[in-house]
């Protein structure tokens, strides 16, 4: 299995000489998840990153009756981070846990430090993958706030069938913010329009 994905993706975020993106993937080492394993457990602090180059993670947390709450559905390809738990040093505030068997590349902090401080073309990579997190993050916040729960699940089911192919039901719901009931309601109108 050979790093090409990872490289594309750097390439197509940050444009880059194929040779540079050779050279900024050196240290990546593969990865391979079951089912169920947790890439990251909250107050736990962040000692790596995820390139995800197939499989389903998601990120999740309890709200205040105990209840899972999922924050992200994480779709290949794409990194997979707590990126104030890596970059700040603090614990997690949320867990990562694989969905499906999940395989891809990895980095460490230790690592990753020594390419920022070696590499502009890493650091500018960097600097617009977080930008590009918090860009998806907003959008999100703001759809759970201006969107009706219905046009929240048509836009996921039209720009990512490929979750409901693999991804429970019941943290779809969660994820859009929904119980389980109502989406199975909004699922029974759109089949019958």
């Amino acid at each position: 299995m050979g790093k090409e994905n990872l490289q594309k993706y750097l390439r197509e975020m940050y444009p880059m000489p194929e040779e540079k993106a050779v050279e900024l993937t050196g240290d990546f080492t593969a990865f391979s998840f079951s089912k169920g394993t947790f890439l990251l457990e909250e107050n736990k602090v962040n000692q790596r990153t995820y390139f995800l180059e197939s499989g389903f993670v998601r990120s999740f947390t309890h709200d205040s009756e105990g209840n899972e709450v999922t924050t992200n559905i994480y779709t290949a390809p794409c990194f997979v981070n707590d990126f104030l738990s890596f970059f700040k040093r603090q614990p997690a505030k949320q867990n990562f846990q694989a969905l499906t068997d999940c395989s891809g590349w990895t980095m460490t902090y230790a690592d990753e430090e020594i390419y920022f401080n070696q590499y502009p073309e890493f650091r500018e990579f960097g600097r617009i993958l977080v930008l590009h997190h918090f860009d998806l993050l907003q959008q999100r916040t703001l759809e759970l706030i201006q969107e009706s729960a219905e046009n929240r699940y048509v836009k996921l089911l039209s720009e990512h069938p490929e979750i409901f192919q693999n991804v429970s039901l019941k943290i779809i719901a969660s994820y859009l913010g929904i119980t389980d009931t109502s989406l199975s309601r909004i699922r029974k109108e759109i089949c019958q329009k």
